[in-house]
């Protein structure tokens, strides 16, 4: 109950939000806001076109995007010579990786396999072999408990066997010094 009031009070409220933003009248509101976003518009590039100082700024837009991007340093700090060392310092290990890259290409057509893919074939064959050898693990396995449960009671009964006949031997070896 607490829920669908919850849910109420969203709706109310996304629904002055909307009367709010596009005003009461459905498209002639959006038409207001559009109308609105234009005259702000015309009005920044009024004020743009008066300022001698924002028509450089504009001007100097795609030298700011530059010098914004992460990469300008690096181009300006290292300079192509050391580039190119670093590169030949690296040159065994990319030699080394194209190798390897190699390597796994030539290995995609068995990735591409009917085994691998689970072709409509391969699979209902598969999926038999496996059934069978569930059914024969299952089979297997309930001898095996048996037996081990009972080699654990034989075990137990053992150690039970032992510890007795060791409290026999240590009450028989306490008696005999009290005798002497």
């Amino acid at each position: 109950m607490a829920a669908v009031s919850d849910v109420q009070r969203l709706q109310a409220r996304v629904e002055e939000l909307e009367r709010w933003v596009y005003g009461s009248g459905g498209t002639r509101g959006s038409r207001k806001v559009a109308d609105g976003l234009v005259k702000v518009q015309v009005a920044l590039g009024n004020i743009a076109s008066k300022r001698e100082r924002v028509k450089i700024l504009y001007k100097k837009i795609e030298d700011l995007i530059k010098y914004l991007d992460p990469e300008y340093i690096d181009r300006i700090a290292i300079p192509d010579a050391s580039k190119l060392q670093f590169i030949l310092a690296e040159e065994q290990f990319i030699l080394s990786q194209i190798a390897l890259l190699e390597q796994v290409e030539a290995l995609v057509p068995m990735l591409d396999s009917a085994h691998i893919k689970g072709t409509s074939l391969a699979v209902p064959e598969h999926a038999t072999r496996l059934q069978r050898l569930a059914q024969i693990h299952i089979q297997q396995q309930a001898p095996v408990l048996t037996l081990t449960c009972y080699q654990t009671i034989l075990l137990s009964k053992q150690f039970v066997q032992w510890d007795e006949l060791l409290c026999q031997l240590e009450a028989a070896k306490q008696v005999k010094p009290a005798e002497e």
